[in-house]
């Protein structure tokens, strides 16, 4: 378990982190890859034969929908990006090191944010 004293994780916990984080990029660029073929597929709805007052609609509707997608796109690749800097880090036995305190960020908090950069004490300045 981390302490206030140990300066970085050791390699076994980093190996853990580095197993943890590369099964969770895995899965997010399968959901990427989800969000691209629902962006890709949801330009044909099968409206062409529905009446005029409602085309408009199914256009509007499917516009939102390729925005929401679009969106959530984005935020899945910078989600994949962090992830990829922490393996990074991990390389560099920088992981889990906080940016603003220098100290060792809790490994619960890293389990469930694997690519935070920022203890919680940190964090809460920011706020």
């Amino acid at each position: 378990m981390a302490n206030d004293t140990q300066e970085r994780f050791g390699d076994a916990q980093l190996a853990e982190f580095r197993e943890l984080i590369e099964k969770k990029i895995e899965k997010a660029q399968h959901d990427l890859e989800l969000i691209k073929s629902a962006y890709l597929n949801d330009g044909d709805n099968g409206t062409d034969d529905t009446s005029p007052q409602f085309k408009s609609f199914e256009e509007g509707s499917a516009t939102m929908s390729k925005e929401a997608n679009s969106a959530l796109a984005i935020r899945q690749e910078k989600f994949i990006r962090d992830l990829k800097n922490a393996i990074t880090r991990i390389n560099n036995k920088t992981y889990g090191i906080c940016r603003v305190t220098g100290k060792l960020i809790n490994p619960e908090r890293l389990k469930l944010v694997p690519h935070a950069t920022l203890s919680i004490e940190a964090k809460n300045m920011q706020s």
